[in-house]
């Protein structure tokens, strides 16, 4: 798009060093990853076969051209879309605060005059839509304790305060229902694709159709990226296994995502986490649900007891489906990464905290242990540590927690309202000039 609307400044005469400075002072650029291949690069010939003539359209031979492009630690033949994209915008941020870390050492050497505590480099951290997202039953309870006027409050902090008041069984209740509503789902997606042989006999026990619905239950499910790490679970499987066995206190772990079709290594953790669904084991208490889509994604993160993220340190931008968890009472238990690592305080779940300098295979195994023993020491005790009533009330504050910090801190209105304040008023409004790198 930038270069594009370089395109057409210079075509309508627009000298091209004004045409830079216009398009800088009205353009703001996010960066969404820390993983090198979500960064695209691209040679001479390849740029040329998709844009034509670009160089000539500009009036600039084809190495200046690929200056614009250019980072400093690749070779000169390749333009890079975020070295570019950043040379021409006003501003940059990142999508969490770990991340503008990250992000200002990654591109650190576009200023290369610069420290990488001054590169100027922000952050807002992503959010996610509240209506879209928190089940109607749990709105409606907030409707009931808050008042029909609350979703125009949602700016008050006062009223996420008000959420920790909420009556214990009442929220109990809804989220029975919306974990009931899971179940439910699960198994009419595993008896309608057995109904078309999409899955033999053999595989609907590995779909969900033995999960318990007084087993507390996990969910996970994203893209199957290997730094996502949704195979961490099985590191120790013996450990494992004692976990969701327990006859006293099962576990049980739901799976759903998908892997990027040309991404080799991502297919081999959704298949090893796939094969351990088969295990028979696991007694039915592993479970991949095929076929995830945005209606499984609102089932899944409304429905589960616990919701659990676990991405290699620091390679989480942000991720968003811990936050649609929260807004419906799901704690998480996850990495101190991304959004987790500014939305976790102690009482709205539990995290896992590693090395991001480690080797990766010592950082898995110690990951993996922290897991294991807040599931065993604090996660399944307070689940099934239940009053007179069957009401597990200490797992209900942490529900609150959840809903609270979700509400308060993690919704799109809130990012919305800091790009406006933050970014694009101040583009609006001139005010400064664009702190930009070098072209060359």
């Amino acid at each position: 798009m930038h270069m594009e609307r370089l395109r057409e400044f210079v075509r309508d005469g627009v000298a091209l060093d004004d045409a830079i400075a216009r398009v800088r002072t009205t353009s703001v650029f996010t960066t969404h990853t820390p993983v090198p291949a979500g960064h695209d690069m691209f040679r001479m010939e390849q740029v040329l076969d998709c844009t034509g003539p670009i160089p000539e359209a500009l009036s600039i031979d084809r190495d200046t051209f690929m200056m614009l492009g250019h980072h400093p630690l690749i070779d000169h033949d390749t333009f890079h879309m975020t070295a570019a994209a950043i040379r021409l915008s006003h501003r940059v941020n990142a999508v969490s605060r770990p991340h503008a870390a990250v992000t200002r050492h990654l591109w650190g050497s576009l200023w290369p005059d610069r420290r990488e505590d001054e590169v100027p480099i922000g952050y807002v951290t992503n959010g996610v839509h509240l209506a879209t997202w928190m089940a109607n039953p749990v709105m409606a309870l907030l409707e009931r304790h808050l008042g029909a006027d609350w979703g125009a409050r949602v700016d008050d902090p006062q009223l996420w305060e008000q959420v920790l008041s909420l009556e214990d069984e009442a929220l109990w209740r809804v989220h029975r229902r919306l974990k009931e509503t899971l179940l439910v789902h699960v198994r009419e997606h595993a008896r309608h694709s057995f109904a078309r042989r999409a899955q033999a006999a053999d595989q609907l026990v590995g779909s969900g159709v033995l999960l318990d619905p007084h087993a507390l239950t996990i969910g996970f499910a994203r893209r199957f990226a290997t730094y996502k790490r949704a195979d961490l679970i099985f590191e120790d499987t013996e450990r494992l296994l004692r976990i969701v066995t327990n006859p006293a206190r099962p576990v049980q772990i739901v799976f759903s995502g998908k892997a990027h079709p040309a991404d080799d290594l991502g297919k081999k953790v959704l298949q090893k986490v796939y094969q351990a669904t088969r295990d028979p084991r696991f007694e039915g208490r592993v479970a991949f649900v095929e076929d995830y889509d945005l209606h499984l994604a609102h089932v899944l993160v409304q429905g589960v007891d616990l919701w659990m993220n676990l991405p290699r340190v620091p390679m989480e931008a942000s991720g968003t489906s811990g936050m649609k968890a929260a807004l419906n009472g799901v704690p998480q238990l996850g990495t101190v990464d991304g959004w987790w690592e500014e939305g976790f305080n102690g009482h709205n779940g539990w995290s896992v905290v590693e090395d991001p300098a480690a080797p990766d295979a010592d950082v898995s195994t110690q990951a993996a242990a922290q897991v294991y023993h807040l599931l065993e020491r604090h996660v399944v005790p307070s689940y099934y540590d239940r009053d007179s009533k069957g009401v597990p009330r200490a797992w209900l504050q942490i529900m609150k927690h959840a809903i609270r910090a979700a509400g308060l801190h993690f919704t799109g209105r809130r990012m919305l309202t800091e790009y406006v304040r933050d970014y694009y008023v101040p583009l609006i409004v001139g005010d400064s000039v664009a702190d930009v790198p070098p072209t060359g």
